[in-house]
């Protein structure tokens, strides 16, 4: 049986513009593998409405999981939740459990629960919130569509608030063996191991540094012994 499958969408113009690097791709990735959840598809799309809309409505309908970051802050341009009430259909405005936690953690901290931030409350109708032990302002989530925030630390306290809830497949291992050869010598046998371990993933990836060449070929899959063999087939073509 194969694993779940999921998918992420990156929303925010800082992103597309180079402003900001995005670290949560590679977190999240990291993350779902380890718990048997396959990343198939990351998409980066601008604060526009229309391709929110569009994005979310695509992905949700492809993968069994959807995770978004980017778009849930106080200001006028954090649409997400927006965007994702439209692509279900539901209605959104601010909600009574989301304001409740935002008027206890600005009365602790002696600030005031303006306008701005009360934009923060708002989730659409039916949708469970996701935990925010960072700075509170929750995510939330919507059928098989996770809505968290962009801001690195925030994202990474939110997807380890979903995951237990989450039903993954069995963890992807690999390992790695380093060959000092061109990728036109070692394509022909690569691609015959491929063919022989068809349910393995057998990936090559060049280096040159120093005046040294070669390839890092990584294998990728979910039985250790079947990695081993791979690995032992390997040495003995490439050693």
């Amino acid at each position: 049986m194969s694993n779940p499958t999921a998918a992420m969408l990156v929303i925010g113009d800082e992103i597309l513009s180079g402003r900001t690097r995005d670290a949560n791709m590679y977190f999240l990735a990291g993350e779902l593998t380890k718990v048997g959840i396959d990343l198939k598809e990351v998409r980066v799309v601008s604060d526009d409405a229309p391709a929110i809309v569009g994005a979310v409505q695509s992905l949700s309908a492809a993968f069994d999981s959807v995770f978004t970051s980017g778009g849930i802050g106080p200001t006028h341009d954090d649409i997400t939740a927006d965007c994702i009430a439209q692509a279900f259909g539901k209605a959104i405005d601010v909600r009574d459990d989301a304001r409740a936690l935002l008027a206890a953690h600005y009365a602790n901290s002696g600030q005031e629960l303006n306008e701005a931030r009360l934009r923060m409350a708002r989730i659409p109708d039916t949708a469970a919130l996701i935990d925010n032990p960072v700075s509170i302002a929750p995510g939330f989530s919507i059928e098989n569509v996770y809505v968290m925030a962009g801001v690195p630390s925030v994202f990474q306290a939110m997807v380890a608030s979903v995951l237990p809830t989450l039903t993954g497949g069995a963890p992807l291992l690999s390992q790695a063996l380093r060959v000092h050869r061109g990728e036109g010598d070692i394509a022909g046998p690569l691609a015959k191991l491929a063919e022989e371990f068809s349910d393995l993933s057998i990936g090559s990836y060049p280096f040159q540094k120093d005046g040294a060449y070669g390839a890092n070929i990584v294998v990728r899959g979910t039985q250790g012994a079947r990695i081993d063999a791979v690995m032992s087939k390997l040495s003995e073509l490439f050693s």
